[in-house]
């Protein structure tokens, strides 16, 4: 409790010790700003990171190795020729085999997810402001619009697609999941009451839809059926990374970062969380978790925000996100019949 008595002679900070207090301040204050400056400035993504065994998945003393940093990282999917291409700021970028990064396509529409049809065509969801839609963005000359809204309404935060070998498309924003016909046709809602609905993905067999909820604990799972629509939905597999509404960093207090996500040709699913990959087998056990991440011991935790196999025989597991490219190698290999 303070006390409002009046300093006396004997208590009154002489001249010399009213500098050092002056002194100890601006110490104080130095620090502080050092202290905040530090906090402020992002943690550069390491060269290597260790990555522990799993099964069938990963070697032992096998390492996750920095590709190349770009300005924005989603939306990974391989090149028919094994190199990568991942959505950039407003841009799609190329990121060969020797880790040499391009342009492929100079001005994306705000695409976020990525996915190849069978006629060659790369299709995007694009959040351009006031315009998002579900389009054709390469090559140059297939560049078109594929859906611009749904029952006569635009679409909200566009997310993520999937493109399965028959070139239908299933879709998120932040109301539902959508599902548009090959050859095109009205758009279809098959999913909504998911809080907060980010990456889809189809299993090798493409007969079961996986979605991530940011907000949940469970990777969800669908039965596909013959006309799209989707049907018993269930939880699939529980994540390893909840959200901590306590925590200091704020990525741990805002939700589970449960993003994008891939199946491998035996059917496990790679699930982009705050974890890292979580990898998950095909009856929903979690094998283990690939540690794609940095950042954490500063409250300021980096992570992979989506996954893509690419590579030669695409036996690689790319993991982009926070402006950095990784990739580990795999023991498994990506599916081979559609583009992811």
């Amino acid at each position: 409790m303070m006390s409002d008595r009046r300093q006396t002679g004997a208590d009154q900070p002489s001249a010399g010790g009213h500098g050092r207090i002056v002194y100890l301040l601006v110490a104080a204050l130095a620090c502080a700003t050092a202290a905040f400056a530090q906090r402020g400035a992002a943690p550069p993504p390491p060269p290597q990171i260790a990555a522990p065994a799993i099964p069938g998945v990963i070697a032992p003393g096998t390492k996750i190795e920095l590709v190349a940093t770009v300005g924005r990282t989603e939306g990974p999917v391989a090149m028919p020729d094994g190199s990568l291409i991942l959505t950039n700021t407003n841009s799609i970028t190329h990121v060969d085999l020797s880790g040499k990064v391009s342009t492929l396509v100079e001005v994306s529409n705000g695409a976020n997810g990525l996915g190849w049809d069978s006629h060659g065509r790369l299709i995007a969801v694009e959040r351009k402001p006031n315009d998002e839609r579900v389009g054709v963005l390469y090559p140059p000359n297939a560049v078109t619009t594929l859906a611009d809204k749904v029952e006569g309404k635009p679409f909200s935060r566009l997310n993520d697609l999937v493109v399965s070998s028959r070139d239908a498309i299933y879709f998120t924003d932040g109301n539902g999941i959508y599902y548009l016909p090959p050859g095109g046709g009205p758009v279809k809602k098959v999913i909504d009451g998911i809080p907060n609905p980010n990456g889809v993905q189809l299993s090798p067999d493409e007969r079961t839809l996986y979605a991530n909820n940011k907000d949940g604990e469970y990777l969800l799972a669908f039965d596909v059926q013959a006309d799209g629509t989707l049907t018993n939905r269930r939880n699939f597999g529980k994540y390893k990374s909840l959200t901590q509404k306590d925590s200091k960093d704020p990525l741990l207090a805002e939700d589970n970062g449960a993003d994008g996500l891939v199946v491998d040709n035996d059917g496990r699913v790679y699930v982009a969380t705050n974890a890292g990959v979580e990898v998950f087998s095909p009856k929903g056990d979690l094998l283990g978790v690939i540690p794609a991440v940095w950042g954490g011991e500063q409250f300021m935790l980096r992570k992979p925000q989506n996954v893509a196999f690419a590579g030669s025989g695409r036996k690689t597991l790319y993991m982009v996100g926070s402006g950095a490219v990784y990739k580990v190698q795999t023991l498994t290999q990506g599916v081979s019949k559609r583009g992811k």
